[in-house]
């Protein structure tokens, strides 16, 4: 066997022997959705909501899940490699059709794929990013596998040497092509509200958990563009980026130009979090 295990429709096999037809739906239309649920001491974080969040994506794009919890749990501990930081890929996509056809067939078996990776530590000095006009579709809060979009987006702030573009759509911020957004304004971290605009983020809600416990002020509410490019401090967080935080934005610096007392508090709140987990004090 070469190559690590994959899950493919059934079977665990070498990833270069996995194979997908090309009349697969998720080949020809981007139809499926994904998840991606970062593990740590070998412990998935926060699988029950990555699951009922896989279930919310399924049913906005009118599919139920192939497999139950149960089912998904034993995949994702079968796949799981060690003990050190890395992140399990879960893909559902409607299957293969009998032809090329845009409206949804019925009777179809549903492609179902899952690999683990390694997840890439992140810099602690932080990042810089750029703002764009949000051109995405409006159900952003399914986590379909049609990102060509968020592609784009992201590769226009790669061009111009940014770790991450921040999406604004009518003159507010939504959330970055592959991160929520937090900002500190007037010493309150605040972040958009969940909605169709942005993807209900797990790793969102847990720093939005945890900084509530430790008290510190925190809201969800909408945030111009006008007082996110005057913030004090702004964080991109996700399942592998974690709380990361942005220095730079559109070229000016964000506060003290480095990361700041906020996010320094907050990162060792999560990391702390993440230690408990590793010893299965949380989950």
């Amino acid at each position: 066997m070469n190559g690590p295990l994959v899950y493919l429709n059934g079977e665990f096999l070498p990833l270069d022997q996995a194979r997908v037809s090309v009349l697969d739906r998720g080949f020809l239309f981007g139809d499926g959705v994904y998840e991606v649920i970062p593990v740590y001491g070998g412990r998935p974080l926060r699988l029950e909501e990555h699951l009922r969040r896989l279930d919310d994506s399924l049913r906005g794009i009118r599919m139920t899940s192939p497999l139950m919890r149960s089912e998904w749990s034993e995949i994702i501990g079968r796949l799981i490699d060690g003990v050190d930081d890395q992140s399990v890929y879960v893909q559902v996509t409607r299957g293969v059709g009998p032809a090329r056809d845009h409206s949804i067939p019925v009777g179809v078996r549903p492609t179902v794929f899952a690999m683990a990776s390694p997840i890439t530590p992140v810099p602690v000095t932080g990042v810089r990013a750029i703002t764009l006009e949000d051109i995405r579709w409006r159900w952003c809060n399914i986590k379909a596998i049609t990102l060509l979009p968020n592609v784009l987006l992201r590769q226009q702030a790669v061009d111009r040497g940014c770790a991450e573009a921040v999406l604004v759509r009518e003159g507010h911020v939504t959330e970055g092509t592959a991160s929520n957004v937090f900002a500190v304004v007037g010493g309150t971290i605040v972040t958009p509200p969940k909605g169709p605009e942005l993807l209900p983020g797990i790793t969102r809600d847990l720093v939005l958990e945890l900084v509530r416990a430790e008290g510190l002020p925190a809201r969800e509410r909408a945030i111009s563009l006008e007082e996110f490019s005057g913030a004090e401090e702004i964080w991109i967080t996700s399942s592998t980026r974690e709380v990361l935080p942005v220095v730079e934005l559109d070229g000016r610096p964000v506060g003290r130009g480095s990361p700041g007392p906020v996010w320094e508090r907050v990162s060792a709140l999560y990391q702390d979090f993440k230690r408990r987990l590793k010893r299965g004090i949380t989950a």
